[in-house]
């Protein structure tokens, strides 16, 4: 880790909550998840959620990446207002300006590592998709994996395909769920200096929930979450 310089902001922030509520159905009614969460991002940033379990850490994220909608409130992410966007709008929205890394990989079994990678961009009518999806890979170090399949890959290295996956669109802001939390103490380490190195080398914004004190420090800034509500932010003074 090196001391660095925050992020400055840019005139508009990459992400722009204003007062924004979560109610979900239960069965003994409707449970308040977010309780007025204002938050601003600024382009280019690395910003950590941590708090406790059941704090609305995850369900937040869920709202930054257009996969779950807010009760209340404004939501505007790289530039799109996301109360106004249908369900299709939001699928457009998360394939151009979002890369997702969940704590699960998520990668379809039955498509080799560069299908996995390709496969977004091919959606996307990228005409060079595999092209892109063989770099990424070999970016992550996985340029002798590309025709494995996910069950003939360890965690670390699925979840490094599923890091070139997010990354594959080259979008302006990635979002990471515990993306070390089913993984060992050094492959967690190995796959967390792939994700802030990929991080500096695309420009992105970099928002992550996580349990571990230790990866949040290696971010410019950090929120902390308790009963659906923010209650503190933190700048830090080094980065990874």
């Amino acid at each position: 880790m090196e001391p660095h310089a925050l992020s400055q902001p840019t005139s508009q922030p990459i992400i722009s909550l204003a007062d924004v509520r979560l109610n979900l159905a239960s069965r003994a009614g409707l449970v308040e998840i977010l309780k007025g969460i204002s938050l601003d991002i600024a382009r280019g940033q690395s910003l950590a959620i941590v708090g406790p379990s059941g704090s609305g850490k995850t369900s937040l994220l869920m709202i930054l990446a257009g996969l779950e909608r807010a009760t209340n409130g404004h939501v505007h992410v790289a530039g799109r207002d996301f109360n106004a966007l249908d369900e299709d709008q939001l699928a457009l929205a998360r394939g151009e300006d979002i890369g997702i890394v969940f704590q699960s990989f998520h990668l379809i079994p039955t498509m080799t590592a560069l299908e996995n990678v390709a496969l977004p961009l091919e959606f996307s009518g990228v005409a060079d998709a595999r092209f892109r999806a063989r770099d990424l890979l070999a970016d992550v170090g996985l340029g002798l994996r590309l025709d494995h399949f996910p069950a003939q890959l360890s965690g670390g290295e699925q979840q490094r395909v599923a890091l070139a996956r997010a990354l594959a669109p080259r979008p302006k802001l990635l979002l990471a769920d515990e993306p070390t939390g089913n993984l060992d103490g050094q492959t967690g380490r190995t796959v967390v200096d792939l994700l802030f190195g990929m991080k500096r080398k695309s420009g992105a914004t970099l928002v992550l929930v996580t349990h571990d004190e230790r990866l949040a420090q290696q971010c410019e800034r950090t929120i902390r979450m308790a009963d659906g509500r923010i209650v503190a932010d933190e700048q830090s003074v080094v980065a990874a």
